[in-house]
């Protein structure tokens, strides 16, 4: 029997029941169906998730090694300034060559990562030679440098400042590199100065050792760099040094020479004065019997002369008064040159000192309708001084500015402290004729005088500031003098205020 026919059999609620538990079945396995579908799409997904996560913590452990090596790089490169920063330090502090090569120990090299090291210089001969060297045999360091030099491609290039390394080279020049130098890793860089390549430095490392790296290069060129200026600052230094020994040794010569003139100089003056001393001595005698026998036979004792006769041994007496004068001024400046005076210092006051100058001069300055004006601050009281020997110098000023000051002129003496010195600086100035330039130079020469219609017209011996001078300069001080054509003339001097003052300054001459 067909099963159809079966299940007509089994009646209407059978039927129902039937078809009940065939939906449901259907519905059960169709849900199934779809949470296995659910269940792929949920792994798919998951699989992609993984592998995703995957690749980015292969990217993380990439990047992780990236990273850690170019810590290391870093880390290298910091290493290696730091080493490059102290040896430089020290090569610029270097006052010679062979000192610069002393500084570039292997530790330098040992932390910038190189187990080699040639550093050569070009001799005056123009070849290649050793200055010092890590790591490679010192027997094979000729050969190499002469293969260098004979290597045309090498050379010009080095000429030309070209830097080589094992990372940028190009095949063949890296190939003549390594054959020269048996590294396979190396850094080549030239030693340059302003007047071009003097050498060049090798840096390198045979097998197993990390690739030469940009900053590798770049330090190595710092270095190379370092060396040629701290080469080229010891040659200066050597050069100078040398200069400076020379100009010493020449101012040694020179300084012999001058003390040789000076003691000659100083000889002659010595016998100059000790001359001028004798022939004055030599010279009174004479004058003096002159001026006796002036004076008998114009006193009438050995009888009446004509007037005539008179008038000429006024001459003759008023003459041998002048060659007196002379020869005392002549007598006094080669005492004081010589050293031959004695001074007797003591304490004087100022405005007596000067007032009792004014009153000497006191009968010329009437005669010329002269006005003094004298200047002292009150804070001023006391000079320590020779008095005869000062009271010249001011008597000799005062007189030349009466001498050349027009009638009704005035005179100023006025007096300053020196700061810090204990000196007293005296003015002496008038508003007479002056004195031009070229004059001012040779005013205080021995006998000159200057060319003038007063001059002229009054005799006088061109001793009188050479006296002065000498006096002032015996006293440690000195004397100047400014003037200007129709405006007048000021002569400054300084004396000492105090013993303390003068025995402070170093003489001039010896008293």
């Amino acid at each position: 029997m067909p099963w159809t026919d079966q299940i007509l059999m089994l009646g209407p609620i059978a039927i129902f029941i039937l078809l009940g538990v065939i939906y449901y079945l259907g519905t059960t396995l169709s849900s199934k169906t779809k949470a296995i579908q659910i269940m792929e799409a949920g792994h798919e997904k998951l699989m992609r998730s993984f592998n995703e996560l995957d690749e980015q913590a292969k990217l993380i452990v990439r990047t992780d090694l990236e990273l850690n090596k170019a810590q290391e790089e870093l880390d290298k490169r910091l290493n290696g300034i730091i080493a490059l920063q102290r040896t430089s330090r020290e090569i610029s502090q270097a006052l010679n060559e062979s000192e610069i090569f002393q500084k570039l120990n292997p530790k330098l090299f040992e932390e910038l990562g190189f187990s080699m090291v040639l550093v050569s210089t070009i001799n005056e001969k123009g070849h290649l030679y050793r200055r010092t060297s890590t790591g490679i045999v010192e027997e094979k360091i000729p050969d190499m440098l002469r293969r260098f030099e004979q290597d045309e491609h090498l050379k010009t290039a080095l000429n030309e400042s070209h830097a080589f390394s094992s990372g940028n080279s190009s095949r063949q020049t890296k190939e003549k590199i390594v054959a020269i130098f048996a590294a396979e890793h190396f850094v080549l860089a030239p030693i340059l100065t302003q007047n071009g390549t003097i050498g060049f430095i090798f840096v390198g490392n045979r097998y197993n050792a990390p690739v030469i790296t940009q900053g590798d290069e770049e330090l190595v060129s710092i270095l190379a760099g370092q060396i040629g200026q701290s080469l080229e600052n010891a040659q200066l230094f050597e050069k100078v040094f040398r200069s400076s020994q020379e100009l010493e040794l020449k101012v040694k010569e020179r300084t012999k020479q001058l003390a040789t003139a000076l003691g000659q100089v100083e000889d002659v003056s010595r016998k100059k004065s000790e001359f001028i001393s004798a022939v004055s001595h030599e010279l009174r005698t004479p004058l003096t019997s002159i001026k006796g026998y002036a004076a008998i036979l114009m006193a009438g004792k050995i009888g009446e002369i004509p007037d005539a006769v008179k008038e000429r041994l006024g001459k003759i007496n008023s003459h041998s008064d002048n060659l007196v004068a002379l020869i005392n001024d002549l007598l006094d400046i080669a005492r004081i040159e010589s050293g031959r005076v004695e001074m007797k210092f003591g304490l004087y006051s100022v405005k007596a000192v000067l007032d009792n100058v004014v009153d000497i001069l006191g009968p010329q300055m009437k005669d010329k309708e002269v006005k003094v004006a004298l200047n002292i601050p009150p804070s001023i009281s006391h000079f320590y001084l020779d008095l005869p020997q000062a009271e010249r110098v001011f008597i000799n000023l005062l007189n030349n500015a009466v001498k050349f000051t027009p009638k009704g002129g005035t005179i100023t003496i006025s007096v300053s402290p020196v700061l810090d010195k204990g000196f007293l600086t005296f003015h002496v100035m008038d508003t007479g004729i002056g004195i031009a330039p070229d004059d001012l130079k040779k005013l205080f020469d021995e006998f000159y005088r200057v060319d003038n219609e007063i001059n002229q017209n009054v005799k006088g011996t061109g001793l009188g500031l050479t006296l002065a001078k000498n006096i002032v300069e015996a006293h440690r001080g000195y004397i100047a003098v400014k003037s200007q054509v129709g405006s007048g003339t000021t002569f400054s001097f300084t004396l000492p205020s105090s013993a303390e003052a003068y025995e402070s300054v170093k003489p001039y001459k010896t008293m």
